[in-house]
């Protein structure tokens, strides 16, 4: 589930990480691996506060560059780029917002698809919560439809 989430920043990673000469090539699969669990944490925070329904909301209506979820997760990745690769917080900043919006574009397409039958919200989310419950009845709740 998560290989599937981290294929996804892999393939939006393109000018933001593989072709950006501030991250050594050496770093770079860490630094997608950085971008991935900064979207994870973020999705596990909201689940841990309660705020499952405006998760699920998100993934239906994903005005994204407004979105207080997306603008969390930039912030989180951008801080680790400055932390742990000596990254200036302005690029990391910048190279945040060039991957990440269209990553959590494709994510929420991905888990959209009837194509894609094992990677839906509801495994997805799931999968978040470390297996704990079968969020299964609770989104069908929450969906809107």
């Amino acid at each position: 589930m998560f290989e599937r989430l981290f294929l996804i920043v892999k393939n939006n990673a393109g000018t933001a990480v593989i072709d950006n000469p501030e991250i050594l090539e050496k770093d770079r699969e860490a630094v997608i691996n950085d971008a991935s669990s900064s979207i994870i944490e973020v999705f596990k925070g909201q689940m841990e506060s309660g705020k499952l329904k405006d998760l699920v909301k998100y993934f239906q209506f994903p005005e994204i560059y407004k979105s207080p979820l997306t603008t969390s997760v930039i912030n989180k990745f951008a801080n680790k780029l400055n932390r742990y690769y000596n990254i200036s917080p302005a690029s990391a900043l910048n190279i945040s917002k060039a991957l990440i919006p269209p990553v959590m574009l494709d994510l929420i397409e991905q888990t959209k698809g009837e194509k894609n039958k094992e990677f839906t919200l509801t495994t997805f989310l799931t999968k978040l919560n470390g297996n704990r419950a079968d969020l299964s009845t609770v989104l069908d709740r929450l969906m809107v439809g």
